[in-house]
């Protein structure tokens, strides 16, 4: 190698160490920002909230076509009604994310303080967003290839996909991550834990590591076992075999352009990640192997493990729950919220 080359290969191995320590730092002191984060987000759909009680254009669950409707619970509710909620409820959430960034101490209030915390974070990750979530984490590779050559069928573009009502349920999402985020960090503080992985070092309480180990280990194998039914599924419909449903639908699957190959796809996909899964209880989950040539033989952060979790596990069951959705729209109001556009497609994906 020239000297030339040489040098270019130890300014990227430079710049790509800086970069890794500057991005490990930045994830290491979450339970610092974690709560100035989630205030801002507060403070920020707040004052949404106010715009839109002064009537502001853009309300998210507004009364829309059903061809740019979500399935949130919120869907189609009245703005003079929840837009005051929104701002309250934000503004106060602002209040309350600023005084769980000071010092914690036990007592009633720090105890009202993440009672409101958690029931923020569950209304917003799994009350309020629908099925989008879900669909948004397997097709991401597609969205970014759509982006780019455009979005095959009838749709004009990924604003036909990601319109506002959905894209609204997404940023709702990523806000309760942060209010569950900042939550944990507060209550790890109150009761004196460590705010990362929530123990009081050397009071003997908890678990003893080989349990946690032992727990860890069957949690991965019921993990990697339990999307086995949707993959093998889907490559049977993919081959022609009406595995679990009637012939009838397999012919409408396979009348309907990319239907089929789209399961196919999101199987593969679901087996990935079963591989990746794995990953958590394997040597190479903990050390970077030989065939990631830029990083091999480092150790792998746990943030790249733990931070990815929460946002790909929790989708599916907000998708599952989407159904009570449909169900109590049923009831009370008569409707399912797009129920009808949606089947064909959850069930081939």
């Amino acid at each position: 190698m020239s000297r030339s080359g040489s040098r270019a290969a130890v300014a990227r191995a430079t710049v790509g160490t800086v970069w890794s320590s500057v991005t490990w730092a930045w994830w290491r002191h979450w339970p610092t920002w974690a709560g100035y984060a989630a205030g801002g987000f507060s403070l920020l759909y707040g004052a949404l909230g106010l715009y839109w009680t002064a009537g502001g254009d853009g309300f998210p669950f507004a009364p829309v076509d059903p061809s740019r409707a979500s399935g949130s619970i919120l869907e189609g509710s009245r703005v003079e009604v929840v837009a005051p909620i929104i701002a309250v409820l934000g503004l106060v959430g602002a209040v309350v994310a600023w005084v769980m960034t000071r010092r914690a101490r036990p007592g009633r209030l720090p105890t009202a303080l993440v009672l409101f915390g958690w029931a923020v974070a569950v209304g917003s990750t799994l009350v309020i967003p629908d099925y989008t979530l879900i669909v948004l984490v397997a097709f991401a590779p597609l969205l970014l290839v759509f982006a780019f050559t455009g979005v095959p069928g009838e749709q004009d573009g990924i604003g036909d996909i990601l319109y506002w009502h959905r894209t609204n349920l997404i940023i709702v999402f990523l806000g309760g991550l942060l209010w569950a985020a900042a939550t944990l960090a507060y209550q790890r503080r109150v009761r004196g834990a460590c705010a990362h992985c929530g123990r009081r070092h050397g009071s003997g309480d908890g678990p003893s590591r080989q349990t946690l180990l032992r727990w860890g280990r069957w949690a991965v194998v019921a993990a990697c076992l339990a999307p086995l039914p949707y993959e093998v599924t889907r490559i049977a419909w993919y081959l022609g075999f009406p595995l679990g449903i009637d012939e009838d639908f397999l012919r409408m699957m396979q009348g309907t352009p990319g239907m089929l190959e789209v399961g196919l796809g999101c199987a593969v996909a679901s087996a990935v990640g079963g591989v990746l899964t794995h990953g958590l209880v394997a040597r190479w989950g903990e050390v970077y192997p030989r065939w990631i040539w830029f990083k091999a033989g480092r150790p792998v952060p746990p943030a790249l493990a733990t931070v990815p979790a929460p946002t790909r596990g929790l989708p599916p069951l907000r998708a599952g729950t989407s159904a009570g959705n449909g169900v109590a729209g049923l009831i009370f109001a008569g409707r399912s919220p797009g129920l009808h556009r949606r089947r064909a497609y959850c069930v081939a994906c």
